[in-house]
């Protein structure tokens, strides 16, 4: 039987901070957004574990070693694009525009932070694994039966695209040329099974041949490298061209959630060969070696996004503890004759 061969994927800055495709790197003003969003991500998924420790936040999904992926993919989108982020893509959200006191009160699980706000096309995170991708489908389809020449892009993770959603959204995209881009972060592990335990395939991407539309692999440690890709693919989208299907391929260092442990399925070892490829130490060496940036500018970024959040997160504090009949509100636009019944009961018995 013929072996599985792994197909190459577009690096453009290495892991040591060198470039190989000159001819792709972008102007110094993107790749300096490019490092910024990676940084405020990840000090929002180092201060959420804080938080949580401190007993301030819920269960919470930590990204860290995945914010290239989820950074220099949402940074391709405008606000008139959807995005539809699964419960790991807290990086994806921030850096599309979602406020992030309204992320620490959705990881309270207060309902303070379940509505998302008024005109930022941004759905709830996704617990149900692969949901989001038919929901994307439907709606980049909404938007072009109303003329407009918006995208939607969706996340999941490698185990999700054995999911049956995965394959049934990638068909329908594909038959009806929906604008959609399709994000498939290979992270390595579906909770505690690895990739290689949950599919033969090894490139992912090539799934996407099976529904007729194009499949593109990247290194997801490379934010200049999945930037381009998704660019490239959210304005074929946007053209009329149709979807798309990418595979980042990064790893998550971190733990599934605040409460995994992952000593219990996995070595250190690995996790350490993969933190020598980390995502930001990686560009900000190639920022360095080109002069453009410096220790100066690293510590008023520091200062930047760390005042952000802490002024979010005082923010968050200032809401009310949510009130019981409040967990039946924000569900559905108009609510259920069920949910109106829950709630009446709610108000009859706490008198709130």
């Amino acid at each position: 039987m013929t072996e599985p061969q792994e197909q190459d994927m577009l690096t453009i800055i290495d892991a040591s901070g060198g470039c190989v495709r000159p001819d792709l790197v972008p102007d110094e003003e993107t790749l300096a957004r490019l490092y910024r969003a990676m940084r405020r991500a990840r000090h929002f998924d180092e201060r959420a574990v804080v938080l949580h420790r401190q007993g301030r936040m819920g269960v919470y999904p930590p990204f860290g070693g995945m914010e290239a992926s989820q950074a220099g993919t949402a940074l391709a989108l405008t606000h008139d694009d959807w995005l539809l982020p699964t419960y790991r893509d807290t990086g994806a959200a921030l850096t599309y525009g979602l406020p992030i006191s309204q992320i620490v009160l959705y990881w309270r699980t207060s309902p303070h932070g379940w509505a998302m706000p008024e005109g930022l096309k941004v759905l709830p995170f996704y617990i149900p694994i692969a949901t989001q991708y038919p929901h994307a489908v439907g709606c980049a389809l909404a938007e072009r039966m109303q003329g407009r020449r918006n995208v939607a892009m969706a996340y999941i993770g490698d185990g999700g695209s054995s999911e049956g959603d995965f394959h049934e959204a990638l068909n329908f995209a594909g038959a009806l040329d929906a604008p959609c881009v399709f994000v498939l972060q290979n992270n390595g592990w579906a909770i505690s099974v690895p990739t290689t335990a949950q599919t033969r395939a090894v490139n992912l991407s090539r799934r996407a041949e099976g529904y007729g539309i194009p499949g593109v692999r990247v290194d997801g440690n490379d934010i200049v490298a999945v930037h381009h890709v998704t660019r490239e693919a959210v304005e074929r989208a946007r053209a009329g061209g149709g979807p798309t299907l990418i595979e980042t391929v990064t790893y998550r260092v971190k733990p599934h959630t605040v409460s995994d442990d992952p000593g219990r399925y996995r070595t250190e070892d690995l996790t350490r060969e993969w933190l020598e490829k980390d995502p930001v130490t990686r560009l900000r060496t190639y920022l360095t070696t080109r002069g453009l940036w410096d220790d100066a500018r690293e510590d008023a970024l520091t200062r930047d996004i760390t005042q952000e959040f802490e002024a979010a997160v005082e923010e968050a504090d200032r809401f009310s503890e949510p009130t019981p009949s409040e967990i039946v509100d924000h569900v559905f636009a108009t609510p259920t004759p069920q949910l109106t019944e829950q709630r009446a009961q709610l108000l009859e018995e706490y008198g709130a």
